[in-house]
């Protein structure tokens, strides 16, 4: 399968992202020919971690303020307890997916991630999984919850959710097909 250079955007917060999730999705996406833009609320670099432990630092190819959901084929919210929680206070981060959502476009989100899924409030009536200490906040937010390795929920957008760095085999061979 080739995404044809499509560009897939990746939103984080300026630290804490998860390493992992940020790094293979990323592989995934370029093995089958797309291209990733990492986006942030600033330009420079962004802190990666893993777990608690400060990993790589990574470029910021564009930032919130010059960034569209016009500009890219999908959405790629990678965890990290940290970055999930800067994300979600971004008001230009709330739009971005909000964006994704009416334009019908997929929207992959790992672990914390989806926080900003909540506070766009693009989960009501969905299906999707995460790390389970979100579970309440979905529920709340009128999604169902479930625990599972990965969930594709073909709404109005397709959703792909997963739980944990576990399951980043299943979530990118999802996320790659959704593109397909």
């Amino acid at each position: 399968m080739t995404l044809d250079g499509r560009a897939i955007a990746f939103l984080v917060g300026p630290e804490g992202i998860e390493q992992a999730e940020l790094t293979e999705p990323w592989k995934a996406v370029v093995d089958a020919g797309g291209e990733p833009r990492l986006i942030s609320k600033d330009a420079g670099e962004v802190q990666a971690f893993e777990h608690l432990t400060p990993a790589d630092r990574f470029p910021v190819d564009a930032t919130l303020d010059e960034t569209t959901a016009d500009d890219f084929a999908a959405l790629v919210l990678p965890g990290g307890v940290a970055n999930g929680d800067q994300v979600r206070t971004f008001p230009a981060a709330v739009k971005l997916v909000q964006e994704f959502a009416a334009a019908g476009k997929p929207i992959a989100v790992i672990c914390h991630g989806g926080w900003v899924l909540v506070e766009a409030g693009v989960v009501d009536g969905r299906r999707l999984t995460s790390w389970p200490s979100l579970q309440t906040d979905y529920r709340n937010a009128g999604a169902t919850w479930v625990d599972e390795e990965v969930v594709v929920d073909d709404g109005p957008f397709t959703l792909i959710s997963s739980r944990k760095p576990d399951d980043l085999p299943a979530f990118n061979r999802e996320l790659i097909a959704a593109l397909g």
